[in-house]
């Protein structure tokens, strides 16, 4: 089974791929639940990686509900992740009833052709599992990642079960939130296709000198900690699978 890491960073691509991942999912904004990353972070994943990576196309945090505007940048990026030589594009859409933005998918992942694209957990904030499941299908897209509309994919792996019956091979069903060695084996076992992590941990800034009277951050981490992958995590998971 392929495991797919999120990284935030070259040297989390670079610990995921060591650790024996099949892909990763790149990205920026770790605050924001993942954004589209810079175009310097995907060449130099190109230029390092040797394993598939899909680029995160997501203008902003919050809802999946977008303006002309912010299409507009997706579309652009879309583009751009192409010409630097991304392996897919990972994006999601709703509408304001909380459908699946099926046109407007569709749309993207003709631009992104002849790269594949995978629906994000954009998918997990819809009204119903198995209506927004037939949605994706017809956009598209290859693959759906999902923790089964729930905050873990272990609270989640009922959904999960059903989203893998209901789904009958027509795209891949990728399990993501939470994963890890402990749990891997019971999604498996609920029939999803892929896992996805990120497999991080904390790590503390180098600095010594540590302002105490101001912050530039406005949520985890701070200025003195980042997130990095764990290679050990990554390994875990990928002995299980």
């Amino acid at each position: 089974m392929l495991i797919e890491v999120c990284a935030y960073s070259l040297e989390s691509c670079l610990i995921a791929q060591r650790a024996g991942a099949g892909r990763i999912e790149l990205c920026g904004g770790l605050a924001e639940g993942g954004t589209t990353p810079s175009a310097g972070l995907i060449q130099l994943a190109r230029q390092h990686l040797t394993i598939p990576f899909y680029v995160m196309i997501r203008p902003r945090g919050g809802d999946f509900l977008y303006s002309e505007t912010e299409l507009a940048v997706m579309k652009a990026d879309i583009l751009l992740a192409k010409t630097l030589g991304a392996d897919g594009i990972v994006l999601g859409i709703l509408a304001a009833d909380g459908q699946v933005n099926e046109a407007q998918t569709r749309e993207l992942v003709g631009l992104a052709n002849p790269l594949p694209v995978t629906f994000h957990r954009a998918f997990d904030m819809a009204r119903d599992p198995l209506e927004a499941l037939e949605a994706v299908i017809r956009t598209g897209v290859v693959r759906l990642l999902t923790s089964g509309q729930h905050q873990t994919v272990e609270l989640g792996l009922p959904v999960l079960r059903q989203l893998a019956e209901k789904n009958a091979g027509r795209i891949e069903i990728m399990a993501g939130a939470g994963v890890n060695a402990q749990n891997a084996q019971q999604l498996i076992a609920a029939g999803v296709d892929a896992l996805h992590l990120s497999g991080s941990q904390k790590e503390d800034s180098s600095m010594i000198y540590r302002q105490p009277s101001v912050s530039m951050a406005s949520g985890i981490p701070g200025e003195y900690e980042y997130i990095e992958a764990n290679e050990e995590k990554i390994r875990a998971v990928v002995q299980q699978a």
